[in-house]
């Protein structure tokens, strides 16, 4: 009995030392709000969770290890992939199209009337510039100036005091014009990208992983996406709850706020292998080579 002792010892040691955390970059704003249930309920501190203030910041979190899961565009997270020795894979879409018009001209009601008109849109060389771009040539649509010189945190104060009459926003902002302004209208872009592909949305926003992470990691990689799919649920399940959890946990949101963004945020989740076709469509928009088929993350 004596001579199995250490392997006892050991054994019963490394059944109770917990692995190394796994990390999280997370986008403060919208994209955030499903992990604050995931902040919540961190029991035995499985997560640890690395505050970026935008997708510029965390990329080199993501490509360095220094972070193991984030949140990208898809179109940034394909390039990464193509241009930087396929350092992240994609694991699935968990945003969908979150793209509104905004406007106080009680006389618009659909795109057509932005002919000869000047759009105030943040993102450029990003989604929001690429389908409005895409949406105007399918609709024939021409004249349309879309301006880039201000951030999205003020485009909404810019239009109600009538610098602009049209606005291109995701959500928060949108909710936060339509709070401020009851006479502010908005139009969903998913729905007129809907309409011209066939029922299909385009994707906002893919969770990824990093590559020499997820070599390792195929256990680790599968609770987290059943976690996370879970936490995304229970967020469009219940808009209250996931708000002031978002606010508690300093994602960048009010809660009052959040509140009324969270059923136009598109939240879903939908595997790599399951999305492909929607990735793929959104990067012919951009006119952007698509991706080796590795790309797409399987177990």
């Amino acid at each position: 009995m004596k001579k199995f002792f250490p392997a006892l010892i050991f054994s019963l040691l490394t059944s109770v030392i917990p692995s190394a955390a796994q990390t999280i970059a997370v986008l403060n704003g919208p994209s955030a709000i499903p992990l604050a249930y995931i902040m919540e309920e961190n029991v035995g501190n499985e997560y640890d969770f690395l505050s970026c203030a935008s997708a510029q910041i965390a990329l080199p979190k993501l490509i360095k290890g220094e972070a193991d899961f984030g949140f990208l565009p898809p179109n940034l997270a394909a390039k990464v992939f193509t241009e930087s020795n396929e350092a992240l894979l994609c694991l699935g879409v968990c945003g969908n199209g979150n793209l509104f018009l905004l406007t106080k001209d009680e006389t618009f009601s659909d795109l057509s009337g932005l002919e000869g008109k000047t759009v105030a849109c943040a993102g450029q060389g990003a989604t929001p510039e690429y389908v409005m771009e895409y949406l105007l040539r399918e609709k024939n649509i021409e004249n349309v100036t879309l301006d880039f010189s201000t951030p999205n945190p003020q485009i909404a104060p810019m239009l109600i005091s009538g610098k602009f009459d049209f606005a291109l926003v995701p959500e928060p902002f949108a909710s936060v014009a339509q709070s401020t302004d009851a006479s502010v209208k908005r139009f969903s872009l998913s729905e007129e990208f809907s309409s011209l592909s066939g029922g299909k949305d385009f994707p906002m926003t893919v969770l990824v992983v990093n590559k020499k992470y997820a070599k390792k990691h195929k256990k680790q990689i599968g609770r987290f996406i059943q976690i996370y799919e879970g936490a995304v649920k229970r967020t469009n399940e219940n808009p209250k709850e996931a708000a002031e959890l978002a606010e508690k946990h300093g994602l960048g949101l009010k809660a009052v706020i959040a509140e009324k963004a969270i059923p136009n945020c598109a939240f879903t989740w939908k595997s790599a292998k399951d999305s492909k076709a929607e990735i793929e469509m959104l990067l012919k928009i951009f006119g952007q080579p698509l991706p080796k088929s590795g790309f797409y993350y399987s177990k």
